[in-house]
């Protein structure tokens, strides 16, 4: 059976909110979103639905070209997944989003995560619990812990997640992960070519700019 490939994509926005969970955990890249395509067209999360409030959040399309996103730091991973586990990514993501005004953010679950206790609210996510919970009928992704205590850190750190591009935002081409995916060697990438391939992109964007 065929596979197919859908992407991550961790981003530090610099708001207070990341700041803050960076102080606490951390951990670089406090905010996951995700897509089923390497262009990042459609982008799916749960953050501000107006970068200019950070109180109203849920579920959101992002736009990575907005000046919330752009100058953003980011890491792109991609992972494959067989056929069936791809469409039940897209059918969960898709079931939410028809109900996207019965949703809200999750603030209250984020203190869960610092103090590791469980918190269930009806209707509401952050970041990496939405991306855990529409993985959820995926038999690959395993974390040992429910959606709700589930981190962007756990996601990246994933076995079986592949780096196709880190640095800022604006500066990622969908060539990116084209030429990444060359140096897949059967479902894994040899170390030494994908640090050469990201050290190669970085001398470059040093010169462009």
């Amino acid at each position: 059976m065929g596979k197919r490939t859908i992407y991550f994509l961790f981003t530090d926005t610099g708001t207070v909110l990341s700041r803050t969970i960076h102080y606490y955990t951390r951990t670089s890249y406090n905010h996951v979103s995700i897509s089923y395509d390497h262009t990042l067209k459609d982008v799916y999360s749960f953050g501000r639905k107006n970068p200019n409030n950070p109180f109203i959040g849920g579920f959101v399309k992002e736009d990575i070209h907005s000046d919330f996103f752009k100058k953003s730091e980011c890491a792109i991973y991609r992972y494959q997944l067989s056929e069936a586990e791809y469409q039940s990514v897209i059918r969960n993501i898709e079931e939410i989003e028809a109900r996207k005004h019965d949703y809200k953010y999750n603030f209250i679950g984020l203190f869960g995560i610092l103090l590791q206790i469980e918190i269930k609210r009806k209707n509401a996510f952050f970041c990496s619990q939405f991306v855990a919970t529409v993985l959820k009928d995926s038999e690959r992704f395993e974390f040992g812990k429910p959606p709700s205590l589930t981190t962007p850190a756990d996601l990246r750190m994933y076995e079986g997640m592949q780096l196709i591009y880190q640095g800022i935002l604006e500066d990622y081409q969908p060539e990116h992960a084209i030429e990444e995916r060359k140096l897949v060697i059967g479902d894994q990438i040899s170390p030494k070519q994908s640090f050469t391939f990201f050290l190669s992109n970085t001398v470059k964007r040093f010169v462009m700019k």
